[in-house]
């Protein structure tokens, strides 16, 4: 159930992402929110372009869908420099890595996502060409193995990843810049479906894409995929212009409440709450019930329900707030065995 959630913060495929491309800021200056990192920026930019030198090598890390891969593009376009792109999980060899490099010039930058992922002998490999700009590359095997000492261009490495803390400490000391992408605000999130509604030719009334960035988990992606779904369905059942009852539509059916919440977050809530009185419940104990991976609900659900007050992690388990019974039209539990000073902790 989880694989096609239009709330997935997730990249939906090559076909979304470019979709996303063709509405993704060319500038600085057009980037929506994350002000704190865009005046960071724009001052080592400038700083950069006076002094005639590449950037130092960067980390944009948090949640998937805030803009990450979009902050590299930029810089590229600020910098006037080439950009190349990669993954952790497909540079699994020291020689995926050397195609990269050598093909590198001056001040060009090499954006890897989902940076934590590169495996041990990948990441040793980068780290001389961060710091020296030089790798030894190893050919050959056996008796025939020989050392080449390669040199670079001086290059930008950006990284972005959605879990810096399994970064390992040598590569995270090697990043002169580290940023942490937060999410946005439903103001930044209105200014976003503004101008992708501008590109796309979209007629829009009034409040109808505020509903929509009320819906979105402060997540860009997000409100760009409720986008791309309403205007399907104004097109179908409507005139093609967003309205408020369009939009209802178009999300009722698509089984959104008005705080964001899907199907699978209400099933979550209800397992918990219907199978357990509400909690504690260990996280296994919730997946086997619902017939989902673990990882799906730590890493797609709960995160939006701890930010929403709907969920807390206790010592004992999973539990569900009063919010969240409330929220769901039931009366709310409350055992002797509870505790509200439960101390949050990170399973």
């Amino acid at each position: 159930m989880a694989i096609d959630r239009v709330l997935s913060s997730d990249s939906g495929g090559l076909q979304e992402e470019s979709f996303n491309y063709a509405l993704r800021p060319k500038q600085l200056d057009e980037v929506v929110g994350q002000e704190n990192i865009k005046n960071k920026l724009s001052i080592a930019i400038k700083a950069a372009n006076k002094r005639g030198e590449p950037l130092e090598h960067m980390l944009f890390y948090g949640p998937p869908g805030l803009g990450k891969t979009t902050l590299a593009n930029v810089i590229a376009n600020e910098m006037g420099a080439a950009i190349k792109t990669s993954s952790g999980p497909s540079l699994s060899k020291q020689g995926d890595v050397m195609g990269l490099l050598s093909n590198i010039n001056t001040g060009d930058i090499l954006f890897i996502d989902e940076i934590h992922r590169l495996s041990a002998p990948v990441e040793e490999f980068i780290y001389p060409a961060m710091e020296d700009f030089k790798v030894d590359f190893t050919v050959d095997s056996g008796m025939h193995a020989k050392t080449i000492n390669f040199p670079l261009k001086r290059f930008t490495l950006i990284g972005a990843t959605t879990r810096a803390g399994l970064l390992s400490a040598p590569l995270r000391g090697r990043f002169g810049m580290l940023y942490h992408v937060e999410f946005y605000s439903n103001d930044e999130l209105m200014q976003i479906l503004e101008r992708s509604a501008r590109l796309l030719e979209l007629e829009c009334a009034d409040s109808s894409l505020e509903l929509i960035a009320s819906r979105s988990r402060g997540t860009p992606r997000v409100a760009n995929r409720l986008l791309k779904r309403v205007r399907d369905y104004a097109q179908v059942k409507g005139q093609g212009k967003l309205t408020i009852d369009i939009v209802e539509s178009s999300l009722r059916m698509e089984q959104i409440d008005e705080l964001g919440l899907d199907e699978l977050d209400r099933m979550f809530l209800r397992a918990l709450i219907d199978v357990y009185d509400g909690g504690p419940a260990g996280i296994d104990a919730i997946a086997a019930t619902l017939g989902e991976e673990r990882d799906t609900l730590e890493d797609v659900v709960e995160p939006y329900l701890l930010q929403t007050g709907f969920l807390r992690r206790t010592k004992r388990g999973r539990e569900a707030t009063r919010q969240a019974f409330e929220h769901l039209g039931l009366e709310y539990k409350s055992g002797p065995e509870k505790k509200e000073n439960d101390t949050l902790f990170e399973e």
